[in-house]
């Protein structure tokens, strides 16, 4: 199938169709976070919390702003969530060296072993989606949800995964 941009070989999706796979992705959201939403739970965290611990560990040191940027979220909002990290021991913040405005955060071990479990839970429902749907289910799904995304987010993910940590 001919993909370049420009409309050369459209795929012509009915607003039906649209429809359900919009659906479809409200409901895989609420099963790929159902994990994590039990165990934050315990703890009274939710999916702000999470995301925080998720892009910390993705790149540690990373500092507050690169995280609101990432996250999209207001600073008062991110603020409160990294209170709450810190204050818990799960997350720690250093005054930068060359910038001592910037604060760089990182998670502790606790914090280390918090994410794992989390990231654990969303791995196993991942490896089994995948393994189910097949190689090329899998390459035309990530094509898909990088193609949904904003440019700057785009630039973002396209970072992340390719600094390979």
């Amino acid at each position: 199938m001919d993909r370049r941009p420009g409309g050369e070989a459209l795929l012509f999706l009915t607003d039906e169709q649209l429809r359900q796979g919009i659906e479809a992705m409200f409901f895989a959201y609420r099963g790929f976070t159902a994990d994590p939403d039990r165990i934050l739970a315990e703890m009274a965290y939710g999916r702000a919390h999470h995301r925080a611990i998720h892009f910390i560990n993705r790149a540690p040191g990373t500092t507050v702003n690169n995280l609101l940027n990432i996250l999209g979220v207001t600073k008062q909002s991110l603020n409160r969530v990294l209170r709450t990290l810190i204050a818990d021991g799960l997350v720690e913040s250093k005054v930068g060296r060359s910038d001592k405005r910037e604060r760089h955060l990182f998670l502790t071990r606790s914090g280390r072993t918090l994410e794992q479990t989390l990231s654990d839970a969303q791995r196993a429902r991942m490896r089994a989606a995948f393994r189910d749907a097949g190689p090329e289910a899998v390459a035309g799904f990530r094509t898909v949800l990088e193609a949904m995304m904003d440019p700057e987010m785009r630039a973002s993910y396209t970072r992340l995964k390719d600094s390979g940590t």
